[in-house]
């Protein structure tokens, strides 16, 4: 009978093809996978591997999948080539859009599919590792994730409640059951010959310590990709993230890439190299950019923020563009602390970062209050103030750490279109001109599930702006108000009309700032925070 894992000689860690590593996977596994978006942090070797052993052979079979944050491309890459029917039986994910063939299975019935938000997930594998049996916080309250409401199930085949509503000296919280994983793929970029593993040319750590230590404590294997090799114990030790008795199996790969295609390693946003103030960074003056731009406006001095995928992500090269960048410091769930925010699906790959955190300690903090604003695209909206991402027009994309980031940030900026399918404007001499509607209202009466409550952000108090090309609305407690609009637009006709619901007018409404729509530097001032 194969032995459960290799064995060590002399301390060594055995180092084995991918092949032959993904022999020791056997059937109805819980396999936890790490990376992001893009290529970070993939081990996308062994996923290969496994992919195409089951291909041939049908085996192993039933596996769980484990995926906190969404890796991929959005089309064939990252977890997508595990989506074999037969092979993966059951997944829960932070984010499921990156890899959407998984997301496939699950919207066909063909596996069970859950998703947690981002932050709780990697925080309950940490409780997996200490041999918690879950978590309790308040994060989804009011949400999807909820079990008063779909409770974070995402097809009609999934029936086992993994999240329970409890109460505490009388506050609600969510009971997040810890699911214990017997496999990890994880990745860095050089280990020693006893597994000691070092992240110097990757874009971020994300919990590749805390999936390892889940696995390692739950007698799983733990599969590390490397670039390459190195003596035993020449590693500095500060720069070891990943200890090696927790490694079982190293996979080198000596064509590792940082990212996606192009080159090996890009030192800026490795972190090695940085940009400095003359380099020109900056985007066209369309839609996004005047999102973005009118975003800013919502900043203070001082001010710690996230920054989310999509529109809302050109916000830092905008503050660039006026001068104010080094006024606030921007964050992303994965790690990153300050810098330019990269775009895409390898969002995250910032460059000019101050600093980098393992991904679990920046959810803590975020699920704490210590962000000050944060700036999201939306999908949908509703008559609540109720906001949509993780399922729509059928599709299942997953939350991401937008449940986590909206849930106590002190002011939330929502950034998107108004509508949505095909949508054409012109930017210039001072106005917006809408060339082609969009197809698609976004702003609708009813959501069928909620990512973003509106009521519980109004019962926690909290600042919550809905910022479009054409309007700005704002929440309170009888639904949206309609604050701005912009200059070219008429109310009726480009905004009223493509909505399914009436916003309040606010007496004081006004004109969207004109410098807004000017292709020149606005000459914007961040104002001081309040105190």
């Amino acid at each position: 009978m194969k032995p459960e894992r290799p064995p060590r000689v002399n301390g060594r860690v055995p180092v084995l093809s991918a092949q032959d590593a993904v022999n020791y996977i056997k059937d109805e596994d819980v396999l936890c996978i790490l990376g992001a978006g893009g290529g970070i942090l993939e081990a996308t070797t062994l996923i290969t591997a496994l992919a195409d052993k089951y291909k041939q052979t049908q085996t192993p079979r039933n596996l769980s999948i484990i995926s906190p944050t969404g890796l991929g491309d959005r089309a064939d890459r990252g977890i997508s080539p595990l989506a074999q029917e037969g092979l993966v039986k059951w997944a829960l994910c932070g984010h499921w859009g990156q890899s959407p063939r998984i997301s496939d299975l699950a919207e066909q019935n063909k596996i069970a599919a859950y998703n947690y938000p981002q932050g709780v997930l990697t925080q309950a594998l940490r409780a997996s590792a200490a041999h918690q049996p879950g978590i309790l916080s308040d994060i989804g309250i009011g949400t999807f994730v909820d079990p008063r409401q779909q409770g974070g199930k995402l097809n009609e085949v999934t029936k086992e409640d993994l999240i329970k509503l409890v109460e505490i000296d009388n506050k609600e919280y969510l009971y997040y059951k810890a699911i214990a994983p017997t496999v990890a793929f994880i990745r860095a970029t050089t280990c020693d010959s006893e597994g000691y593993a070092s992240f110097e040319d990757e874009v971020m750590y994300l919990d590749a310590l805390v999936l390892a230590q889940a696995v390692h404590n739950h007698g799983g294997i733990v599969m590390m990709q490397v670039q390459k090799m190195v003596k035993k114990a020449t590693l500095h030790p500060k720069s070891v993230r990943i200890p090696g008795y927790l490694v079982d199996i190293v996979v080198v790969d000596p064509d590792q890439t940082q990212l996606y295609g192009g080159a090996p390693v890009n030192r800026f946003i490795s972190g090695d190299f940085t940009l400095d103030d003359s380099t020109q960074l900056s985007l066209p003056l369309n839609q996004r950019k005047l999102v973005a731009r009118r975003a800013l406006y919502e900043m203070r001095k001082g001010a710690v923020g996230n920054v989310g995928v999509g529109i809302a992500d050109g916000i830092g090269l905008v503050a660039r563009e006026e001068g104010c960048a080094d006024d606030f410091v921007l964050t992303v769930e994965t790690g990153p602390v300050g810098g330019i925010t990269s775009q895409g699906v390898a969002f995250g790959a910032n460059v000019n970062t101050r600093a980098i955190l393992d991904m679990t300690s920046q959810f803590d903090f975020y699920h704490g209050g210590g962000l000050d604003v944060c700036y999201l695209s939306f999908a949908e909206v509703d008559r609540h103030g109720n906001v949509g991402v993780h399922k729509f027009n059928g599709k299942i994309m997953g939350t991401g750490g937008f449940i986590d980031i909206s849930a106590t940030s002190k002011k939330i900026v929502f950034c998107g279109t108004l509508t949505a399918g095909s949508l054409k404007t012109e930017v210039a001499d001072g106005k917006l001109t809408i060339v082609q509607e969009g197809r698609v209202n976004k702003f609708i009466s009813e959501l069928p599930e909620i990512t973003f409550s509106g009521k519980i952000a109004l019962e926690r108090g909290l600042d919550v702006r809905y910022i479009t090309e054409r309007a700005v609305f704002t929440l309170k407690e009888d639904g949206l108000h309609l604050i701005e609009i912009a200059p070219g637009v008429d109310l009726e006709r480009d905004i009223l009309a493509k909505m399914d619901f009436a916003p309040v007018i606010s007496p004081n409404l006004k004109l969207m700032d004109e410098r807004l729509f000017i292709d020149a530097t606005m000459g914007f001032e961040l104002p001081e925070a309040a105190n």
